[in-house]
Order: C-alpha cells, then structure tokens, then sequence
C-alpha cells in the first residue's frame, strides 16, 4: 500500500473500491496519471510511476458516483508540512535514516517501569525550566533532550500520547485522521533545525554513536526515529498510543472519509467506517478485510520502520463491542509472528478484562491489559487519609499481565468531565507540598512500584506535581513545572529523588518484578499491611503517628533496604525506621505514613 519506491520510480497502490476512476498529481501538477484497478482485488488500484523519486509530492484524484476530488493517501508515510488538510504526501526513503540502535534489546514485559508523556506539553527547552511562550506546541526533538533525564530516573519504556496527524494545532491525539503520518504540529521546519541537530548529535555522541546529517534528520518520519533511536540508545523501550477503533472527530472532505465519493454519503456507503460514531468520530469497519488490513499494517509500520518496542491499543473495549473481537485475535497473532518481543498493551474494560490476555479462541491475546483494582485500592485509602487499608489488599492481588498507574492522561485532565485529582492533592487538598501529602504520596508510589503487575507513571508524578495538566501550550499554568524538580521546590527535588531511588529498587530485586503475592498482615486500627514477594518483604502503615516495637508475624532474618521517610527533607535527620539492620525476630519501628522493604537475609 501507499508509495514504494522501486527501481527507476514509484509504485502506488490505493484502496477505493466504489470509485469510477483514479489519476494522481504529483508536485501540484494538474492530476493526469492513471491508476489502474485491480480486477482480482476487493478495490485496489495501482500504478507504477516511472522517475519518481523520493521526497515528490503527490495526492490522488478519485472519481466516484457522488461526484469526484482530491483525497490524501490514508497510508502516507509523510504529509506536506504546511497547508494541512489541504496537502500533499510525499514519497518517502524510508532506508535514508541511519539507526543506531543495532545491540538495543527491549526489556521484558515484567521489566517495564513505563512513563506516560503528551509530546505538545513536554518541552525540554532550557535548563531546568520549560518554553512558557504562549501556543508553542513542543516538538519530538523537545521531548528528546528529557531523554537523559528519563534515563536516570530509570524508567525502561516511555508511552507518548498518540503521534499521528490529527486535525488541529493541538490535542490529546486520540482524534488521528492520517494514521500513517507523525503529527507534523511536533515536528520542525527542516529550516529550524539547525539548533536541534546539534542537540540530538550530542545526545548519540554521549553514546559514542555517529552524527546526522541535515537531511537525515529533516522530515516528521526522520524526526519520529530519531527519538526512538536516542530512546534505545539509552536504555528505553518506546510503546507507540495507537487508536485503532475510530478515527476523527473532525475527517475532512480529503481524508480517507468517503474514500470513493459514493453517490449516497450515507453511514453504510462508507468504505472505512461503520454507522457508529465513537469519541466524535467513525467507527472502523472491523468486519471489511481491507480495512483490517489497513490497521494491522499500521501496527507492523510502527514495530518494523519506526523500530517501536510495543503498542497501546486505545478503548478495546469499543473494538470489542462493535464487532472487532476476531479482529483483535488476528492483530495480536500477526503482531507476535512479526515481532514477538513487542509488548502489546489493551485498555480493554470489559465485564472480564482478563479475556484480554487469554490466548484465542477464548481470549484476544494481548500480552498486558488495563486494570484499575490497585489505581482504584489506593486512591480510596490516600483519599480517605489512611483509613480503611484493607482494601488495599483487592488492588494488592493482581495478576502480572494488569497494567496499573495512579495517575493517567485522563484521570488528572483539565476538563469538567475528568478533573480527579493528582496524587498529592489527593493527600491533602488544602496543602499539596505539607508533610500529610509528601509522606502519603510516597506509599502510594511505594504501593504502585511494589505491587504485581507492570507500572505506569504519568509526567510530573514522579516528582510530587499537584497540577491537573491541559493538553493545550497556551495553559502555561497546566505545565508540570520542571523548575520545581529541580531545586526551585526542596520538597519536589526531594520526592523525584524518592522516585529515582524506588525505582532503582523495584530494577534490582527479582521479587518486586515478578514474585508471587502473600498477603501477611492488615491492622485496620494502625492502619498497617505486609506482604512478601518471594525473598522481599514490604511494610507500610497510613498511621500519622510512627509505631514502635510493631511485630510482623514472618519468619526468618530479614535486613531493612529502603525507607520512605528517609527521603522528608532528605537526608531526614530525624528518620524512623530500622537503620537498616538485619532483625531476626521482625519486631521494627514503622514511621508514620511510611513504607519500608525488607529483602530476606
């Protein structure tokens, strides 16, 4: 599909299968090539172009019953950078990139520590601080400079909100009109890029990897590898946000909507979509093969061309209720043959939304899926002040395969329908930086990177931000505030710190990863829980008073390894806790709303 080229030319092939005829312009000539259709294909046309190079515009001409006019190709792999939806696709080399990233091997799933970002508002501009000029979408090559500051915080995977071209300036990604073509809001001009050359030579220098040249970097697909490429050359896995079951809200009259200018623009005439509407959009056609096609060889473009270690698959769940169930069990099959490594994630919320992980015919085969059991545990108890910590213990008793997160894209959103707040608000609403919040929030974030299951942290949670964040620029009062993190806020540095060292923790003990789960202890009235994961024992309490001379009913000689309240105002002088003794008898010193973990001596 789309444009290949091949010796000497170009080949085309594009799928309208109720059009009269289709021509092709290229450059903005007027259209006069011709396609010509497939007589033994469900609607393709194709057409070999003879001196057709890469970087030609071109954009299809379609007649149909309803009339006729220019239509993008759904599956260009680039899009003209200006004049949007009124542009080209260009053809693109997709060998012109020099990946560096050869010895790079993903993690495993029980691995990953994932952090959620949104491209247009992570802007790396400046030392410490972010770009506040008002309506500045951030770019790719923004978000790669945070690559060595993720790296040391020791995330393994980042999962950016969708990068594909949307309609607008600005969004949460999830409205993809050209599915096949990098956001080009978050990408620069080649005429830009000479700063953020410069910065990305840096980044692969510090890795003893080769420079680019300018024309290796221009381009949104160029721009798009580039940041996976510096991702691997530090340690991280890229899990590409794909929304495979609607596109739009808001397909113009030149995207794949009507593909094939039908005479009755009626809901089932439609090529791509099915009558029903989904997030303001169009619902795929699950139940047409070249439609499953289409998104299935979006899946394999990202794993294959753009060297991605995994994807997100956006609302399973309305896949699964509008007909898309057998298409997901043939997505996840050809997913694993193609690239078995590459973890594939659902957010399935179905009544069973373990069926999500269960090999066909009974399940759709994903590896990971969405659960909000522990999201869910600790946001009622820290929202609650502590009390009531055996419910802790449902979110507790998850399986390897849930994927949690205590904050999220949609559950900390700026918008009337969401507006749940962050973490550390939750904690205390009326002080988000007091000693309630810092100590509350660090057992929660204690909990999410102890518990079974693979974590997600979203942008700003690791270092106690309290804002909920917009997907607009011009919110300059949405940004997290990257100052804060670093120095600006004693208490922020000091929970990033916090952060970095837990993770690292969870990294370096086997059993916070992948150990089986028992529950030994909860203590409603101190607000008390242990459980052990194989040699890792974890003891928290939401009591506001630190216990002393507390018995934990295990066995064994057990040695103190972390402790939260060691990171208030770090190094606390006035630290609880154990001083990391070994203790044979575990009676131990709890510090008020802290966690500490234990590893077996």
């Amino acid at each position: 599909m789309s444009a290949t080229l091949v010796d000497g030319g170009v080949a085309l092939r594009f799928w309208a299968p109720a059009a009269r005829r289709v021509l092709v312009s290229f450059d903005e000539a007027e259209p006069s090539a011709a396609m010509t259709r497939d007589p033994e294909s469900d609607g393709y046309w194709t057409g070999f172009f003879p001196g057709v190079t890469a970087g030609t515009k071109y954009r299809f001409y379609v007649t149909g019953a309803g009339g006729e006019g220019y239509k993008r190709d759904p599956e260009a792999r680039e899009l003209e950078l200006y004049g949007y939806p009124e542009c080209d696709a260009i053809v693109v080399d997709d060998d012109v990139y020099p990946w560096h990233d050869q010895g790079w091997r993903a993690p495993a799933f029980e691995d990953l520590i994932v952090y959620q970002f949104h491209v247009g508002v992570f802007s790396a501009t400046g030392q410490g601080g972010v770009d506040r000029r008002p309506h500045r979408t951030a770019k790719l090559l923004d978000a790669v400079q945070r690559v060595p500051y993720l790296a040391e915080l020791g995330v393994t995977a980042v999962q950016p909100l969708p990068v594909v071209e949307f309609q607008g300036e600005w969004s949460l990604g999830y409205n993809g009109t050209d599915l096949f073509s990098p956001e080009m809001d978050y990408c620069v001009d080649p005429h830009g890029l000479t700063s953020y050359r410069k910065a990305v030579n840096d980044l692969l220098e510090a890795r003893g990897a080769s420079p680019l040249k300018h024309e290796e970097l221009a381009g949104q697909a160029n721009q798009l590898k580039a940041f996976i490429d510096v991702c691997h050359l530090y340690g991280i896995a890229v899990v590409i946000d794909v929304v495979y079951n609607h596109a739009g809200g808001g397909l113009d009259p030149q995207s794949l909507d009507y593909i094939d200018l039908p005479a009755d623009p009626g809901p089932l005439n439609n090529a791509y979509f099915t009558a029903d509407g989904w997030a303001g959009g169009r619902v795929f056609a699950f139940g047409r093969r070249p439609v499953r096609d289409f998104l299935t060889a979006n899946a394999l473009m990202f794993l294959n061309e753009y060297h991605a270690d995994g994807l997100r698959f956006d609302e399973v769940s309305v896949i699964d209720a509008k007909g898309g169930w057998t298409f997901c069990q043939e997505l996840t099959r050809t997913l694993r043959s193609a690239k078995p490594e590459a973890v594939q994630i659902a957010e399935y919320w179905g009544e069973l939304p373990w069926l999500a992980v269960q090999e066909p015919p009974r399940g759709m085969g994903f590896d990971l899926f969405y659960s909000d059991r522990l999201r869910d545990a600790v946001r009622s108890v820290v929202g609650d002040r502590g009390a009531g910590v055996g419910r802790l213990v449902a979110g507790l008793r998850s399986s390897a395969r849930e994927y949690h997160c205590l904050e999220n894209h949609d559950l900390v959103l700026d918008m009337d329908d969401h507006r749940h707040p962050r973490i550390a608000t939750l904690a205390d609403s009326s002080h988000p930086r007091s000693w309630y919040a810092r100590s509350r929030s660090r057992v929660a974030m204690g909990l999410l990177l102890t518990a079974p299951g693979v974590p997600m942290i979203f942008m700003g949670q690791e270092f106690l931000e309290d804002k909920l964040w917009s997907d607009s620029p011009g919110r300059t009062d949405r940004l997290i505030w990257w100052d804060g993190a670093f120095g600006a806020d004693r208490h922020m540095a000091d929970f990033l710190r916090f952060t970095r060292e837990m993770i690292a923790l969870r990294r370096s003990l086997p059993g916070l990863r992948g150990g089986a789960l028992d529950i030994l202890h909860v203590d409603e009235a101190n607000r008390v829980v242990a459980y052990r994961r194989d040699d890792v024992l974890i003891v928290l309490t939401f009591s506001e008073t630190t216990l002393h001379d507390y018995r934990i009913p295990v066995a064994g000689e057990w040695r103190e390894v972390f402790n939260t309240d060691f990171y208030d105002h770090f190094p606390n002088p006035l630290v609880a806790g154990n001083g990391g003794r070994a203790l044979a008898d575990l009676v131990v010193t709890i510090p008020a709303n802290g966690l500490l973990v234990f590893v077996s001596s």
